[in-house]
């Protein structure tokens, strides 16, 4: 599948649903169909509409539409985004709240490259603005990206954590979420040889696979069952001539939302017969609980094969980071030179993705920390999506993480944030002793 046949023929097929459903709309929204009315017109108006909108928000980037900010003294601020460090295959970028004191909070967010856009992570932005100042990883789509750009690997995934923690300085507090947990932590250790100074004050990982083998799901049973060869000959293909990563090897976002749905085919279905009938009846909103929902989850990016092939090998098949084996350009990244950063592991009971062990076992590695700057919660209940966007990140771990970032910064905050200020002087490991 390596040619860029493959990858415009998906192309072509997207493109003719969004046709499809487009052309099943206008058809059926004709003022003429009024004059004899027809369930079956207006079943296939609301198929066309829903059509289109699914197609086209496959290859649009999702907005963060995160306008404005309620702060503490009632008054609401515009957010805007600036971007910090601007590189070939992601920024660094900072939510700056306008009128608004800098908050001793400094996070950030390290966004999954996993398909999806960081925006998936909206949700934990606003959830942490009002009290923090809120940076993020914002990944580029591979097929936008020239192949003059070079490549990009996990190794060079982790000298862009390493950057963007040495911008942003000692008294940054990170919070990983999913895939590039494994990869912070090497970032983390990366830095403890090579800049100490430059270190975070924590790391908080959630649900991230950094030991797979630790508790197996259908992820890595799919990746233990596979070669590489099977992997790079099935799911890489080359950018067509549409975009300008024309000629790149990557991993396309509508083959990998493929695999996504195909986990939930039935859940899916049924989301969007329900649909139709809610347009059909007219009981459907713009901004209802299935547009909120896919407009994000359908809007897919690439992948650089060579990130995806490596992440595969070198994470879940080789385990070079639960073995600390890790390398960059052939120098070995140790785990145990960390003995100054907190730790925080947080990991959903329900969690099919990242199953609880997976990310439990960074603390195994830091050899050379100290108890007291390790801490682990368990969400009871939660399933991937909860514990880091969903009732049990807002509700439970949330609170949780303000408190770890409290008690590990140089001094005692003084943020007024809501669920912050009565809390901020519990230790570091005040949930499941971690050892």
């Amino acid at each position: 599948m390596r040619y860029m046949a493959t990858y415009d023929l998906m192309e072509t097929l997207r493109n003719t649903n969004e046709w499809l459903g487009a052309t099943a709309r206008a058809m059926a929204s004709y003022p003429a169909v009024a004059m004899w009315p027809n369930p079956a017109m207006e079943m296939m108006r609301a198929w066309g509409e829903v059509t289109e909108r699914s197609f086209a928000r496959m290859v649009a980037k999702p907005d963060w539409h995160i306008d404005s900010l309620t702060a503490e003294d009632g008054k609401d601020h515009l957010v805007t985004t600036r971007k910090v460090i601007e590189k070939p295959f992601g920024d660094l970028i900072h939510f700056r709240v306008a009128s608004r004191h800098d908050r001793p909070r400094k996070v950030l967010l390290v966004a999954p490259m996993s398909g999806h856009y960081a925006t998936l992570l909206r949700k934990t932005v606003v959830s942490l603005l009002p009290d923090c100042e809120v940076y993020i990883t914002d990944w580029h789509n591979a097929r936008d990206i020239p192949v003059s750009a070079g490549k990009f690997d996990v190794e060079d995934y982790t000298l862009y954590l390493a950057e963007f923690m040495r911008e942003l300085g000692p008294d940054t507090h990170v919070i990983a979420v999913c895939q590039p947990v494994p990869l912070t932590l090497a970032a983390t250790a990366y830095l403890a040889d090579d800049a100490p100074e430059a270190q975070p004050r924590s790391l908080t990982l959630i649900g991230g696979p950094v030991d797979p083998d630790a508790a197996p799901t259908e992820v890595t049973d799919f990746g233990h069952s596979v070669t590489m060869g099977q992997l790079e000959e099935t799911m890489i293909q080359r950018v067509g001539f549409k975009y300008d990563g024309v000629g790149r090897m990557v991993y396309p976002g509508l083959l990998q939302l493929a695999s996504f749905i195909s986990m939930n085919g039935e859940t899916h279905a049924k989301a969007f017969q329900n649909q139709i009938m809610a347009v059909a009846k007219g009981e459907a909103t713009e901004h209802n609980k299935h547009n909120i929902f896919y407009d994000e989850y359908l809007a897919v990016m690439d992948m650089t094969a060579e990130f995806y092939l490596s992440t595969v090998e070198r994470v879940f098949k080789n385990r070079e980071i639960a073995r600390n084996e890790f390398t960059i350009e052939g120098r070995k990244v140790d785990f145990g030179k960390i003995t100054n950063v907190a730790v925080k592991i947080v990991e959903g009971e329900q969690d099919d993705i990242s199953a609880p062990g997976q990310c439990l076992a960074a603390l195994d590695l830091l050899t050379g920390l100290d108890d007291s700057k390790k801490a682990a919660h368990l969400e009871p209940g939660a399933g991937h999506y909860g514990i880091f966007a969903g009732k049990s990140w807002r509700n439970n771990i949330r609170p949780l993480v303000l408190d770890f970032i409290d008690a590990n910064a140089s001094g005692p905050a003084t943020s007024k944030g809501p669920a912050t200020v009565a809390k901020a002087k519990k230790p570091a490991n005040k949930n499941r002793k971690a050892g």
